[in-house]
Order: C-alpha cells, then structure tokens, then sequence
C-alpha cells in the first residue's frame, strides 16, 4: 500500500519511498496480497454476523474480536509501521496515527466491523491515491524515459558500446533504427528523419539534413545515421530539461505550501479537539455515557484526516505542470503554474517569438527580366555569409559564378558575373559609385538590396523575416482567455516593429529598443500592482527582461540552453500559440485546486458537527475521509484528459 502518498513527514521519508523502487514494489506486492486476505476474512465476518446470525457468533464476544481482529491485523500492521517510524523522529501527529488511534478505539468500544472497515477502506483509498499519483508523473517519467542509456562510438576504427557519459566532444557516433540519440552533435550523415516529442511534445516527424544540429533524446526512425558530438551528455538539451523537470517538484505554489503547513497544525489540533469532544461533555453532559462520546470522538479523528487536502492539492498541481510537458511546455514549478493563472499582460520580443528569425525574400522589383535579374544577384550573394545574402541564394538558386568580387565595407558586394559588372547592397553602394536610383527606395520599410549591372541601375530586392504562422492566432488565443494589455518590444527599427504589430494584432508595440530600453517599458509596467506581466523572448539577449517580469517565457526552440537557463517556463516548440495554452493551463489548475480545498473542507466540517452530534457514524466518517480524497484525486487527474 501506499507508504506516505499523502504523508505530512519529512523530506528523508519522502527520498525514501520515491527512490528505493525495488524494495517498493516487492513491499506492495505482499501488501495486497495481505488486503486481499483481510477483505476476505472480514465480508465473511460480515455474512456470518448480519445474514447468518449464528448464536455462537453473534454473541460470543471473543470469537467476534478474534476473527475481526486477525482481519484488522492483516491490514492494520503497515500503516501502524508508519506511525511506529514517524513516532521515532518525534512526529506524532499524522494520519497513520489518527487512523491508528481511531480503529483501535472502536475495537475497545466493541465495534469491531466499523473498526476493521474504517482501516481497509482508508488503505484502499491510499492506494487508489498512489495510482492517480502515478498516472499524474506518467508524462514526467515519460519524459524521463527518453535519457539515452548508450552511445556507439567510433573508436579504432569500429563502433563501441558505451555510457553517453564517457563520451568526448567532438567524437563520431552512430544511431541505429528506433533508437534515441544519446548526445547532442552535428549530422554528417546525408540526412535522418527523427522524432522530437520527448523535446517539443509534437509527434511529427523531423527531417535533418547533413550540417545540421540533433539532439539528445530525438528518435532515429529511418536509416543508420552518424553523428559528431558537439557537447557532453551533462551538457546535452535533454540533460538539462530532465534536470529542469525533476527540480520542479521543489518550487512550490504558495496554495500548496499553505495546505502543508495547515496539515502539520491542523492534524494535532484535531487530536486535542477529539479528546475534549469525549473528556469535556462529562463535567456538562447529564447520563454521561463514556463509550458514546468516546465513538464521537473516534468519528471526529476519522473525519478529520486531512489526506483529501495533503494529496489532491499537490496532484493537481504536478497534474498541470505533466499537462504543459505533453504540450511542448517545460513549467519550472508549481509556483509559476499559479503566476500564469494570474497573467494579465503580455510583453513580447518581436524577433524570434513572433517572428521566426529568419529572413525571407519579400519583393522584386527590376527593369530587367527578373529570371536573368535574379540569377546575376544570387550568384554573387553566394559570397556573403550575411543572413541577407543567405535568404537571396535560398529563393533562388543560379548556376552562375561571381569572379573579382570585392566587399564594400558596410555597403555590400562587387563583382562580375557572366561578364557583367554587378553591385548589390544598400543604397550607400550606388551612391558610392555615383549611380542614380529612384529616390522612393528610401522609403521602404523592410530591409532592402539594391542592385545595379553595369553601372545602371537594374532593381531591388526586399528582404523581411517572416512572421510565424500561429502568430496572429496567438494575440486572438491571448485576448480571449481576458489578457487585457499586448505590447511588442523589438531592438528592429520602429518602422518595421509596427507594421509586424499591426499584422498581428497587438495593442502596443515599440521598436529601436537597447536591452534597457525593454527593461525600462516592463518597469513601467509593473508599476502598476494590478499587473501581472509575462515577458516572451528567445533567451539571453532578453535575460534582464526575463528575470524582471512576474513571469519569465522562453522561446526555448530545440537545444537553447540559455532559454532553458534564464526562463521560469520554456516553449519547446517556439509556437507563440503556446503562450495561451500555457495561460490556459495555469488557470484551469489553479481552478481545480479551489475545488478540491472547496470540496474537502465544506464535506469535512458538515460531517464533523454531525459526528459531534452523534448524529454521523463511522461510515458517514469513512466517506467524508476516503470517499472525499477520491472524489478530489479525480477531479485533479482531470487536467490531464484535458485538451489545450
């Protein structure tokens, strides 16, 4: 059975029970089997006494307590174990002890099948809580399943099987069919296709391409690929969003950490408050009857276990932070699972969040035919590394050579191609070699070349970075769930940062901003106390501004470290959408946590006067501890059916 699932004790208990996985399965395989046992000899307790009604039985008071008794036993003796324990480090007020306490108190007064009932029932729904809590980490173990357990690495002259761990940079590994990749590298293979969902959350197969980067934790599905290690398996993306996922669990939701030091008081008042409930009403109360305030007494403890609280409130939590890990959404604790609840203003960074960093060809406009205008710019571009020159020779391809080229220091390029002098850069190029130019072009917003062939000019070509596809759906999303303010910070000139603004629908927007020019308009911001600002960027150029928001969101990409590093919760998938499904998230979890706290105290405290009454019996008890924990487990468990 479950050793603590909802347990007030300390953090060695805890690492004690989470981590000694095998001697736990072995513990539960003969606790059940021992469960099995004590339900069997109690129902036949139950037939007998109440269908059958021997003589021998019903009124032999011995043969009842030895046949209960050993059924009590049987089910009793592990959660007795745990008071025993928690006893030794001086916590005597716990829930085993309160259970503990309560059956054997009914023993005392005769009630024998109440007593035996109230124990079973408690373990049954411990365990049941164990399987919500396990279905709950099954996204985050999931997630944990993805570490690589070996690499093959070419050593020699043959591939050997070895730990990710030992492992150098810059060695050559290989990747079978249906195997993870161990450690972040470089392909040199032509290509592979991989899976990236234990990274992004999408199951949408990737295909990666000679030169470029794969990460620790993709699944090779086709064909045997090579790979150069370009880090070490500690330092891998996979290393550090385990690492990020489990350290989670430490940052607690203020709700969560109120309801853990309400359980630690509230257990051992209750125990005081059940021993006046019987001691008190004697000095008051005229025919006293002791074992009847006793078993009010006894109903009061069983009531007032505070389980329903201690479990469904965490579950939910963890609940929510698994549903954000299938969603490509890495949630750095509970705490900011209540911050995104709370966000009420959005500040974004244009480049990279809203855009998708690259740059893409937008307009052509020549005298030429632009096939022959076209293959001409592009043959020369292919000497650049500029990402400009990079977007014109990935538009259009040409077969061309560029010969004598020459840059022009912060103009652009020289050179002549297919026996043509060609020029292509920003207008100081034409003016630098005195050639005319329809003035408009200074006009322009986007990011502009200039070109001319033959000391004429010859057109343009502009060049914007594309914006990405969800990104006006993101605004939309982001309205709708009440986000009252949206506004667009960008280092881009203002001219641009506007019209990317305005396409996508933000309220505010303000470009040609240095680092502390953003660290200035969020200041601004959270001036006002009603504000709860999440600040979006693509990590450690936006590091101060992400540390100074209420809420820190990273465009976390595949295998940004410093997104991962400076961010309180990273979008794996670099989908802006995502920013409202994070928002989403953190309020449905928040909501169900009300519910649960809603639920379990307002059952408790109707139960508990009625138990004081006289007028509730252990039965109304077992449903007010047991039957409400249930109830609260399933409600927290909903989060993770949910779709966002």
């Amino acid at each position: 059975m479950s050793k603590a699932c909802c347990s007030t004790s300390n953090d060695e208990h805890k690492d004690t029970h989470d981590h000694n996985h095998e001697g736990h399965d072995h513990e539960h395989n003969n606790s059940k089997i021992l469960l099995g046992a004590s339900l069997a000899i109690f129902f036949a307790g139950i037939f007998v006494q109440y269908v059958l009604k021997p003589t021998w039985f019903v009124d032999n008071q011995t043969i009842r307590l030895i046949w209960f008794g050993i059924s009590y036993i049987l089910v009793a003796f592990p959660v007795w174990g745990e008071a025993f324990k928690l006893a030794k480090k001086l916590d005597f007020f716990n829930e085993f002890s309160l259970m503990g306490i309560a059956t054997l108190g009914a023993f005392i007064i005769g009630e024998y099948p109440e007593g035996v009932a109230v124990m079973l029932f408690y373990t049954i729904g411990e365990m049941f809580q164990e399987a919500a809590v396990n279905k709950a980490k099954g996204n985050i173990k999931a997630l944990l399943d993805v570490r690589p357990d070996t690499a093959h690495v070419l050593r020699n002259g043959n591939f050997e099987t070895i730990k990710p761990q030992d492992v150098a940079i810059g060695e050559t590994i290989q990747v079978k069919v249906g195997e993870k990749v161990p450690l972040d590298g470089i392909m040199i293979s032509d290509k592979g296709s991989f899976n990236t969902a234990a990274l992004t959350g999408e199951s949408k197969p990737s295909t990666y391409k000679i030169g470029e980067t794969v990460l620790a934790g993709m699944l090779n599905l086709e064909n045997v690929i090579e790979i150069q290690t370009t880090k070490k398996f500690e330092d891998s993306s996979i290393a550090k969003i385990l690492q990020m996922v489990q350290d989670a669990a430490s940052r607690k939701a203020p709700t969560e950490l109120f309801i853990r030091k309400f359980a630690k008081i509230y257990t051992p008042i209750v125990f005081f408050l059940a021993a006046a409930l019987v001691i008190i009403p004697y000095f008051f109360v005229d025919n006293y009857d002791f074992n009847d305030w006793l078993y009010r007494g006894l109903v009061f403890l069983v009531v007032s276990c505070p389980c329903a609280l201690v479990i469904s409130v965490p579950l939910g939590y963890f609940g929510g932070i698994g549903a954000a890990s299938r969603n490509g959404i890495l949630v750095k604790g509970s705490n900011f699972l209540d911050l995104m609840a709370k966000v009420n203003t959005v500040v974004m960074d244009k480049t990279g969040t809203m855009t998708e960093g690259v740059f893409e060809v937008q307009k052509i406009e020549t005298n030429l035919p632009e096939n022959d205008f076209l293959n001409l710019v592009s043959a020369l571009e292919k000497q650049s590394t500029h990402p400009i020159a990079k977007a014109i020779v990935a538009s259009h391809p040409s077969e061309l050579k560029a010969i004598e080229v020459e840059e022009i220091s912060g103009k652009g390029l020289k050179g002549k191609v297919d026996g043509k002098i060609v020029l292509a850069g920003n207008t100081k190029l034409l003016d630098y070699f005195s050639i005319q130019y329809p003035q408009e072009i200074h006009d322009i917003v986007e990011s502009i070349v200039v070109v001319a062939v033959d000391n004429k000019y010859a057109g343009y070509i502009t060049i914007a970075d594309k914006i990405k596809e969800d990104a006006q759906q993101a605004i939309q999303k982001m309205k709708a769930l009440g986000v009252s303010k949206t506004i667009m910070l960008s280092g881009d000139k203002n001219t641009i940062t506007q019209k990317v603004a305005k396409e996508v629908g933000v309220d505010e927007a303000f470009g040609g901003l240095l680092p502390e020019g953003k660290v200035e308009k969020v200041e601004a911001l959270k001036k006002d106390q009603n504000q709860v600002v999440a600040f979006v960027g693509d990590g450690i150029n936006d590091a101060p501004v992400l540390a100074l928001s209420d809420v820190g969101i990273a465009m976390g990409g595949l295998g940004s470290d410093a997104a991962i590093e400076t961010a309180d919760v990273v979008i794996q998938t670099d989908q802006p959408s995502k920013i409202a499904t994070a928002i989403k998230i953190g309020r449905e979890t928040k909501k169900i946590v009300i519910q649960n706290i809603i639920l379990a105290m307002g059952v408790k405290i109707i139960v508990l006067f009625l138990g004081a009454e006289g007028i509730a019996n252990m039965w109304e008890a077992v449903f007010a501890d047991v039957g409400v924990a249930l109830l609260a487990i399933l409600n927290a468990v909903r989060i993770q059916r949910m779709k966002f």
